[in-house]
């Protein structure tokens, strides 16, 4: 595989995952606004945030929508490391797996980490 291509499959990608996260988000957004637009929020009670993903099974769908939206936006740069390591093994160039592996590792540390 050529660097030409790798870059140009890469940018599909990166394409690709903000198009679809962008457009998850809007649809979310737009549903939000039509179930619940006109009401008031109430900030006098204090609604703390909900970790993890089985978070997203007691949010409300338009709600869901926009978090995983959000979560295939965290996604796009993660895939492009991945798809990284995999060219970089086609073109067995141990140097490059090494560090995208390392930065694959310390991406879905935090990751998980985070959603625990």
């Amino acid at each position: 595989m050529t660097d030409e291509r790798m870059d140009a499959i890469i940018a599909k990608l990166l394409r690709a995952g903000v198009v679809s996260a962008a457009a998850l988000v809007l649809a979310g957004g737009v549903a939000y606004l039509a179930s619940s637009g006109r009401t008031v929020p109430d900030y006098r009670q204090f609604h703390p945030e909900m970790r993890g993903l089985r978070a997203l099974r007691s949010l409300p769908w338009p709600e869901a929508l926009i978090e995983v939206g959000l979560l295939a936006l965290i996604a796009t740069p993660v895939a492009r490391v991945v798809f990284c390591l995999a060219a970089f093994a086609l073109e067995r160039d141990r140097m490059y797996m090494g560090f995208t592996a390392a930065v694959l590792a310390v991406l879905l540390y935090s990751i998980c980490t985070a959603l625990l």
